[in-house]
């Protein structure tokens, strides 16, 4: 793709970016056919080929209007269409740019503004949130759908090891998960712990900054970044990963290495962070035969996986947590269009209820035809989204391999 960019852009850091993301493309539309909102509304400017053409102008010097920011509003960042590209654009990072311009050009309705502060504020502080959230529960009859949606009572997340081990690894204890789902790190702890290895939480860590930086807020998302380098750094010598319970946590902190490379304090500490970062479904292999003997076989149940966009489309990783889960005697499966998204997406759900809802009801549909007991993700954001929509168990899966250690511990 032919590239002439404005002067406000060209030569900059996002401009160098931008430019060269733009040239891989070559219109093929491979990307339109894995897209949901394109599949859902079937509008070109709302897929993949159509916002990156509305980037390219707007980087070239059209002037952007409301319409350009609600088609890249509407955009899940899913990043099917990167694992569908045969050129292997990298659209998230074209649309972060472009979002970032969109944003400091077009002024939002106040309604729009007031609720997008409120999320980015609220959200990524565990202070602000979690009495929220309990006030929220309360009045959760009068509240709207999108916000009920939210509102579902958190299990008991039962006891964290209190062994020390050898080995040892970190755990992000994230923003929301810990108010919605405190049992998933628990689940966490207690598997690890069961393998000999011993999770830490650094308690300074907070946010992993995606909320804010794809809120368009970049500056406030760059410094969780910062905060959580600064709290994970004096572990780095003594752990042998950052683990990450949640998948959209997960893709960000392996970027972190990237978005912050500008920053000479924290270029290097930052590249570091990201190495080290891996998915629990990415920590896990290497202990199957030894989690196989743990199960012995009491997996016993027929459970549907959904992996989460962050996990397949972003960090690439396709087939781990199907692996482990069988080793542990779960019969696992998949469910049709495994690959599309729920319509989670972060703050997306709260933003775009209408699509949201209506790309759960078919992902639910496709799940349910499985004829599976439950179901299990990877992502808080998946798991608080689908839950919402059904009468089916949904969970975390390794709260669900933690299950079955703790039956077989029992029997």
């Amino acid at each position: 793709m032919q590239t002439t960019l404005a002067d406000f852009i060209r030569g900059t850091r996002d401009g160098i970016e931008a430019e060269s993301i733009l040239r891989a493309c070559v219109h093929c539309g491979f990307c339109t056919a894995t897209c949901p909102t394109y599949q859902l509304l079937g509008d070109e400017l709302d897929g993949p080929r159509g916002r990156i053409y509305l980037i390219k102008q707007v980087l070239e010097g059209a002037e952007p209007t409301r319409k350009t920011q609600l088609h890249l509003d509407r955009c899940l960042t899913c990043r099917n269409c990167e694992t569908s590209c045969p050129s292997g654009v990298r659209y998230g990072r074209l649309l972060d740019i472009g979002r970032k311009v969109v944003e400091q050009r077009v002024p939002r309705p106040l309604g729009e503004r007031i609720r997008r502060t409120t999320l980015k504020e609220v959200l990524p502080r565990a202070a602000l949130f979690k009495p929220a959230l309990r006030a929220g529960r309360v009045l959760r009859p009068l509240l709207s759908r999108e916000l009920q949606d939210k509102l579902q009572p958190a299990p008991d997340p039962g006891r964290w090891p209190a062994r020390t081990h050898a080995r040892k690894m970190l755990v992000l204890d994230g923003c929301v998960q810990p108010a919605l789902a405190p049992n998933i790190n628990a689940a966490a702890a207690r598997v690890l712990d069961a393998l000999g290895v011993q999770l830490i939480v650094a308690r300074q860590a907070g946010c992993c900054g995606a909320l804010r930086y794809h809120m368009n807020d970049q500056e406030a998302g760059l410094d969780d970044m910062r905060r959580n380098v600064d709290a994970w750094w004096p572990y780095v010598e003594q752990v042998e990963a950052i683990v990450m319970t949640a998948s959209g946590c997960g893709v960000t902190v392996k970027e972190y290495g990237h978005l912050l490379a500008h920053d000479p304090e924290y270029a290097e500490r930052a590249r570091r962070i990201s190495e080290m970062t891996r998915d629990v479904s990415e920590v896990l292999p290497q202990f199957q035969a030894q989690l196989a003997a743990l199960a012995q076989g009491r997996g016993g149940r027929r459970v549907v996986y959904h992996p989460p966009c962050t996990l397949q489309h972003g960090q690439q990783i396709r087939g781990k947590v199907e692996s482990v889960l069988r080793a542990a005697g779960v019969d696992v499966v998949l469910c049709a269009d495994s690959h599309l998204c729920c319509g989670s997406a972060g703050a997306y759900s709260m933003l775009h209820p209408d699509i949201a809802h209506a790309l759960r009801e078919r992902k639910l549909a496709d799940l349910a035809a499985t004829g599976a007991d439950a179901i299990v993700s990877a992502n808080i954001g998946c798991i608080t989204h689908l839950r919402a929509g059904t009468n089916a168990p949904v969970t975390h899966w390794i709260e669900l391999l933690d299950r079955v250690l703790e039956e077989r511990e029992r029997g």
